[in-house]
């Protein structure tokens, strides 16, 4: 596998009702390096994946029991959800432009070669790096914003919205002085160094608050409301 950026291998997750094609995807995937895992429906890959570590969902479109897309719309719901490359027989293209609507990285058609397929897997194992590395400096601004004072606070947002330290002293109605300390204490809490770094800090905060996990399918997220079995 020609990815360097982690010594754990990523995985694929085959989701497709057709055995044959199931098995030839999990080989190829296999041969170049990936864990892949196979499975027949959406019931059964929600009854055997725990998110974590680099992975990606190659999906067939038509399924016993919801569909790949039904599947796609759920996983939407869920900000760990891993990039999903649909492959199908049919060549739609109101069907193309409903997957990637609903947040598909990319559109398959079937059938698939490593020429064609490898290098698609490669760009979605990345995409999915790349989210994860995001959420995790997310995560880490959150818990370092979470230890400013309201005072700092009001330095922090002042400051991305370009008010100098003399004007942001008489509207807290204390010293220039004052205003420099308490800045800089709250640059170091952030652990940033630049008006820049804290201007996308406060993009960062914005464009995310008041996010969490919408409802997903009654059986997405609990697993034992899920079928046991795939439907036939």
């Amino acid at each position: 596998m020609d990815s360097a950026s982690s010594t754990t291998a990523a995985s694929v997750h085959i989701i497709d009702d057709d055995d044959s094609f199931r098995s030839a995807m999990r080989r190829m995937l296999t041969a170049a390096g990936y864990i892949a895992t196979a499975h027949r429906c959406a019931a059964d890959f929600l009854l055997a994946y725990t998110p974590g570590g680099r992975a990606c969902i190659l999906l067939d479109i038509s399924m016993p029991g919801p569909s790949g897309i039904d599947l796609l719309k759920a996983l939407m719901t869920h900000d760990w959800a891993p990039p999903v490359v649909f492959v199908t027989g049919r060549d739609d293209v109101i069907t193309t432009i409903d997957v990637m609507k609903w947040g598909a990285f990319s559109y398959l058609l079937k059938p698939l070669n490593g020429e064609t397929l490898l290098p698609v897997i490669r760009a979605a194992l990345l995409a999915d790096e790349q989210r994860q590395a995001m959420r995790h400096d997310l995560t880490q601004l959150r818990a370092h914003f979470a230890t400013l004072t309201s005072a700092e606070r009001a330095i922090f947002y002042g400051v991305a919205n370009n008010r100098l330290n003399k004007q942001l002293a008489v509207e807290l109605g204390v010293s220039e002085r004052t205003i420099k300390a308490q800045r800089a204490r709250m640059f170091e809490k952030l652990q940033i160094e630049t008006v820049p770094e804290l201007v996308r800090a406060a993009n960062m905060l914005q464009n995310t608050a008041g996010a969490r996990e919408p409802a997903a399918w009654q059986w997405f997220g609990s697993r034992p409301a899920v079928p046991q079995k795939c439907e036939t």
